[in-house]
């Protein structure tokens, strides 16, 4: 239940929620009167469940600040390509001076850590980069019918790499659960012409394998890196 406030201050607003396939979706945009906005949206569209509203402590972002924000969040949302993004056109950004755009920049950071410790990924890279010395290893398949794969261990799961070749047809063996979801991906254009046009996480190596590779397979030994040892000898180390 939100309570009306009628402050006529700027703020950063994002609603969330869930289309009929399941996929999550966010609206990135700016409110001066929160209340009525989200009436707006409620309105509008029935799928919104969450919203999520930012502005800072003593209430000084101006028009100029919060347009500079918002067209920085959704560039990144994009860039992530987590969240479908509800957004009719693309924010304009508002040009500032350099020391307001650090501080635009080092409050990005903020509402960026905050929105992920809420539970939502829009803004996080598929991708997980270490500060260690230590590379993440990229593992890869090279199998029979076209199979050019690349991928690598995450938190979330296994995650193939934009760009990765899938086999150009499935065996009769392979798992009903298996072909339906490749043909969900096809269908989604997640895979288009036997490549997949964005980074894609799974929820083990072996569901990734198969899908790759179009047949049942174990990931654990499947996926190699480049000089031959399996994901399994990585996982003992």
């Amino acid at each position: 239940m939100c309570r009306q406030k009628r402050f006529n201050v700027n703020r950063n607003l994002f609603t969330i929620g869930k289309n009929d396939d399941n996929k999550d979706l966010v609206y990135i945009g700016e409110a001066e009167n929160v209340f009525v906005r989200l009436n707006q949206h409620l309105s509008a569209k029935d799928f919104w469940n969450e919203a999520i509203i930012f502005t800072s402590k003593d209430e000084n972002l101006n028009k100029a600040h919060i347009k500079y924000l918002e067209n920085r969040l959704h560039e990144i949302a994009k860039q992530t390509n987590r969240y479908l993004l509800e957004n009719g056109c693309i924010p304009t950004q508002s040009s500032i001076s350099e020391s307001d755009r650090a501080e635009m920049e080092e409050f990005l950071n903020y509402v960026l850590l905050l929105v992920n410790t809420l539970g939502h990924k829009v803004f996080e890279d598929k991708r997980e980069f270490s500060s260690s010395t230590k590379s993440k290893e990229i593992l890869y398949i090279n199998s029979v019918r076209g199979c050019e794969a690349m991928g690598e261990q995450t938190s979330e799961g296994f995650l193939v790499l934009k760009g990765s070749k899938v086999a150009e047809s499935v065996t009769p063996s392979l798992s009903n659960s298996f072909k339906n979801f490749r043909d969900e991906l096809l269908k989604k254009e997640i895979i288009i012409n036997n490549q997949f046009t964005e980074d894609f996480i799974f929820s083990s190596p072996s569901y990734a394998a198969a899908i790759v590779m179009g047949r049942n397979a174990n990931g654990l030994t499947e996926w190699k890196t480049s000089d031959g040892r399996i994901l399994k000898s990585l996982e003992t180390i």
